[in-house]
């Protein structure tokens, strides 16, 4: 309805007013249903969406009424406001003019916007419109050597994916190549180039450095990378969603190397890498698998980028001066044969060296194969990894087209570019199943940019990025690298790698490795179908030829060529000096531990150039445990000596094997045991005597209760009784008792009793034999525990390791320790005693004993040795001499050099304890306990026996007396019992039978009377 005022009162102005009012009703009805239009076009947008994503099978309807609705609704808007244009436009009052004018370029404006709206809407539907051409883009850099042959297999990879119709469904794949031309700058502007083009994916760069912001770009704009040669492992994080591998890691690499190096037992390598993010990162990874497998990097030489051979021969001229000689090489192809070149004009591809080359080698060899002589000179010998391409019909058929394709050889990269391209098409596939479709839009953050000069306006987001990007993490296909599956990391499964060996003009393959196996010599597949049954040769590698032509491991190090001697730190020892000594006119060592070393020294493979530094003030002896701290520090390179392996010191420096066995022991006064009056006393202790006699009386006692009553010889008058009762037990002594036992309880006791004897006179009797003659020393300390359990002075040599340890090990106090330096004041302070000043023993480790005690005999080493540990020579930490010490350390104590090393400076014959004896601890009741145990319980146990069965006989023969309960009776039963128990058993038995003969003969009268 449209309301038009009257021109008969246009004149009129309080019509004209009115007029006006009526105009501005009429406004505000038709402006209403232009935006009741609008917004339900939104709602039935939104709902469109909603309906979309719920039940993708009848969006398609839904989106062909909606877009009917929108042309009508848009029609519509265009028409009202053409007739609000006209029909008001000629309306006198100017604020109405004015007011119609600026309601319909904002309408206008409204209604190309929400046309826009709808068009974008539209295009984010899920409805699939499959393009004819879609747009992929690649940097890479065509002068390379990877660049060569990655080039003709994306445009040969491209070129099958649009002959195959099942694949894209006639979708074609058009792929655009940028050359980067070795330069960073290059290929970011490349990148900027390829994102101007609505390409949907990205394959490169073939820079991992470049990578890092090239994928800064893509999170941006939602374009997935795709590299098959950018492999360093941070690009895995979380901070590049958009980066999708198509290759593995560097971390699998290094940690196969890793495991190369620890197979072949060198414990240090020097990393030679490129200076940028590829070579860095990947050097930290490898660093971090050395360190979980106890091997470490020893030194890092990084080498610039765009590096001249003078820049490298500047590096490769400190490697050479280190003492590693496993050298790691992880750079890119085109650089690492300027590597070989210039080490092998510095010698250092001769034997001694071992180099290991990441994958950049044999792909070098792959594509520049055949190579000349010159260049394969300079890689002899050297080790190497490449990514294990199990052999198919897929493989086999691509190599015989790749011959028609180029003159360079096939490599790894070849396959991994052409499945880049075939992993990228089958997502594709994928995305355009799910709806998907080729949209983009603007980056507002980019649009208010102006009067840059980069065109940023022309950088659009992918609307499907996302989308496009878990299509590619889901693929699951059969390529020419094998299967190309994603982890949940997004990482390629299947990390393996052939370990391959250059000799001669060509190469060797000496084994696998793999993430899920390790070293081996069987093919991952192999090993992985196989494990539970895989020998322990699985594990190992074929034999290697080695830099120089050999076929011996190399040592893997050898010392410095900078004219550095080693510094080997001895301690100054103003006592024991047979040990270490020193010689101030000289300055020269001598001793047994450094006529070891020097002869350890000798057996060594190779010269070790060294020289004595003393260590002390030549006032005391100086603590080793600081020496040590000093090898910790740098100061020293090794230290030699009297040197003990303890466990706080292992934590300082590394010991080689132990030259001379040690161990704590306790020293004190002796004194010679001589034979005396009572000797014969000495073999038992006091309770052992007490207890044996005990029993002796208990088994008589025990034996006359069980025979009194029916043995004539155990009865008797009182006094004859306890004559027999001693006489009885103690003849068991000897065997030589002459009464006989009737009864079976006191048969059993009796063996029983002798069997105790037989224990107890044969183990005195081998005690005393002992102690008649045997010479025998005694002393009032029997060891560290009855040192313990006293609180006399304890002395210990000064600077020495046992102060703190018999504090914190035995909780001995502090206050008991005296410190003494030279062996007199050893010899002076157990003489003198606790009570005079002195010590009541020493404690020190027992080489230093031994020797004082062989000119000191009224001295010698109490108990048993309570630790165990040796002497060492020490080096830092890792160092690689330890093993090959130690080996030369084994060898001498198996030809004999190390005892007679001992007997030249430790071997004393001036006091001689040979045949004598500490004094034996007597034979003591526990010993025996078990035994009396034994036998006092058969006594108890036949006693009991034996009462029970006299109170039976004794209830049959007085039953009166069992029935009365009077106090009169008891007594009278008591002494009718101690009669009966006296009384023999005949008598008894008679006595019981004439009883019961009466009683017989009264019944039978009573009968007869009846």
């Amino acid at each position: 309805m449209c309301l038009h005022p009257t021109p008969l009162f246009r004149d009129n102005w309080h019509y004209k007013f009115s007029g006006k009012a009526i105009y501005l009703i009429s406004y505000i009805h038709h402006s209403t249903i232009y935006l009741v239009t609008i917004i339900t076009s939104l709602s039935l947008l939104v709902l469109h969406h909603l309906i979309s994503s719920l039940f993708p099978h009848i969006h398609t309807y839904i989106h062909v009424y909606i877009q009917l609705y929108k042309k009508t609704a848009i029609f519509l808007t265009f028409h009202k406001t053409f007739l609000i244009c006209v029909r008001y436009w000629k309306l006198k009052p100017p604020f109405v003019r004015e007011m119609h004018k600026n309601f319909v370029w904002a309408l206008l404006i409204l209604v190309v916007n929400f046309n826009g709206c709808f068009s974008d809407g539209v295009n984010n539907t899920n409805v699939s419109t499959r393009p004819d051409v879609v747009n992929i883009a690649s940097i890479l850099t065509f002068d390379s050597i990877i660049g060569k042959v990655a080039k003709i297999a994306l445009e040969a990879a491209v070129e099958d994916v649009n002959s195959d119709p099942t694949i894209l469904n006639g979708t074609k794949l058009n792929i655009t190549l940028h050359d980067s031309k070795y330069s960073g700058f290059m290929s970011m502007m490349a990148a900027l180039q390829v994102m101007e083009t609505d390409a949907v994916a990205l394959i490169g760069p073939q820079n991992s450095a470049l990578a890092h912001v090239i994928s800064e770009l893509a999170n941006e704009l939602q374009v997935p990378v795709l590299s098959y040669t950018a492999t360093d492992p941070t690009l895995a994080s979380l901070q590049y969603p958009f980066f999708v591998r198509t290759t593995h890691s560097d971390l699998y690499q290094m940690a196969a190397i890793a495991d190369i190096v620890r197979y072949y037992e060198w414990r240090q390598v020097i990393a030679i890498y490129m200076d940028d993010d590829y070579g860095r990162n990947g050097i930290i990874a490898l660093g971090d698998q050395l360190a979980a497998r106890g091997c470490k990097i020893s030194h890092k030489a990084p080498i610039k980028p765009q590096a001249t051979k003078t820049d490298i021969s500047d590096v490769l001229v400190k490697v050479a001066l280190m003492e590693s000689r496993v050298l790691v090489v992880h750079t890119y192809a085109n650089w690492g044969l300027d590597i070989l070149e210039v080490a092998n004009s510095l010698k250092m591809l001769d034997y001694g060296y071992v180099w290991i080359a990441t994958n950049w080698l044999s792909t070098v060899i792959d594509i520049s194969s055949p190579l000349n002589l010159k260049t394969l000179d300079t890689m002899q010998g050297f080790i190497t990894l490449k990514s294990y391409i199990k052999d198919s019909n897929l493989t086999r058929k691509f190599a015989s087209e790749w011959r028609n394709l180029t003159t360079l050889g096939l490599s790894t990269y070849c396959l991994y570019a052409y499945d880049t391209v075939w992993l990228l098409a089958h997502a594709l596939d994928a995305y355009f199943d799910q709806g998907g479709n080729i949209s983009f839009s603007k980056d507002l953050r980019l649009t208010g940019l102006e009067g840059e000069f980069l065109n940023l306006d022309s950088l659009s987001i992918f609307n499907g990025g996302k989308l496009l990007l878990q299509d590619i993490l889901k693929v699951k296909m059969k390529g020419l690298t094998g299967v190309i599956e994603f982890t949940s990391e997004k990482a390629m499964v299947f990390p393996d790698y052939e370990v391959i060996n250059v000799i001669g003009t060509g190469v060797r393959k000496i084994g696998y490795w793999s993430n899920f196996s390790g070293l081996s010599t069987f093919p991952p597949e192999n090993v992985n179908m196989n494990l539970a049954n895989q020998s322990s040769s699985s594990k190992a590698l074929h034999t290697v030829i080695w830099p120089g032509q050999t076929m011996q491991k190399p040592r893997g190090w050898v010392f410095p060529e900078n004219g550095k001697q080693l510094e080997i730190g001895v301690p100054n020892r103003v006592s024991f000096t047979e040990f270490v000594g020193h010689s101030k006119e000289t300055d020269a060592f001598d001793g047994y531990c450094i006529d070891v070393f020097t002869s350890a020294v000798n057996l060594l493979p190779y010269g070790v150039p060294y020289k004595f530094k003393s260590f002390g003030d030549n006032v005391k002896n100086p603590s080793n445990t600081e020496l040590l701290s000093l090898i910790e520090a740098g100061v020293y390179d090794a230290a030699v000596g009297d040197i003990a392996i303890t466990t706080n010191r292992t934590r300082l420096a590394d010991f080689s094997q132990p030259f001379i066995e040690s161990g704590l022991v306790v020293v004190a006064p002796v004194w010679r045991s001589n034979s005396n009056t009572w000797a014969f006393l000495r073999p038992f202790s006091p309770s052992l005597w007490f207890v044996t006699g005990m029993f002796f009386i208990i088994v008589g006692a025990v034996v006359w209760t069980l025979e009194h009553r029916i043995n004539d010889e155990f009865r008797g008058p009182p006094k004859q009784q306890i004559v027999t009762v001693l006489w009885f037990s103690f003849s068991t002594l000897f065997s030589s008792h002459r009464e006989n036992t009737l009864s079976t309880l006191g048969r059993m006791i009796l063996i029983l009793w002798l069997f105790v004897v037989l224990i107890i006179n044969s183990s005195y009797t081998a005690s005393l034999t002992s102690i008649l003659t045997v010479q025998r020393l005694y002393s009032p300390i029997k060891g560290i525990d009855s040192l313990m359990a006293s609180n006399d002075p304890i002395g210990y040599q000064e600077n020495s390791f046992v102060h703190n340890y018999l504090i914190t090990e035995y909780g001995i106090r502090g206050d008991r320790f005296i410190p003494l330096s030279l062996p007199e004041d050893f010899e002076k302070a157990l003489r003198d005693g606790p009570n005079n000043g002195g010590v009541a023993a020493v404690v020190h480790e027992r080489p230093y004993m031994e020797l004082f005690l062989s000119t000191r005999c009224d001295f010698s080493i109490v108990g048993q040795e309570f630790t165990r540990n040796g002497w060492g020579f020490a080096f830092p930490r890792d160092s690689p001499l330890v093993a090959d010490m130690s080996t030369a350390i084994l060898k001498l104590s198996e030809n004999g050099d190390l005892q007679r090393i001992h007997d030249k400076w430790l071997l004393r014959s001036a006091c001689s304890s040979e045949g004598t004896k500490f004094e034996v601890d007597r034979l003591e009741l526990a010993s025996f306990q078990g035994l009396f145990f034994i036998c006092g319980l058969a006594c108890f146990l036949a006693i009991t026996i034996y009462i029970a069965q006299t109170l039976r006989q004794f209830y049959k023969h007085y039953p009166t007396l069992s029935e009365s309960t009077e106090s009169n009776n008891q007594s009278r039963r008591l002494n009718t019992f101690i009669s009966f128990v006296d009384e023999k058993e005949e008598t008894t038995k008679a006595r019981l039978k004439r009883k019961y003969s009466s009683s017989s003969k009264i019944d039978l009268s009573l009968n007869t009377s009846k």
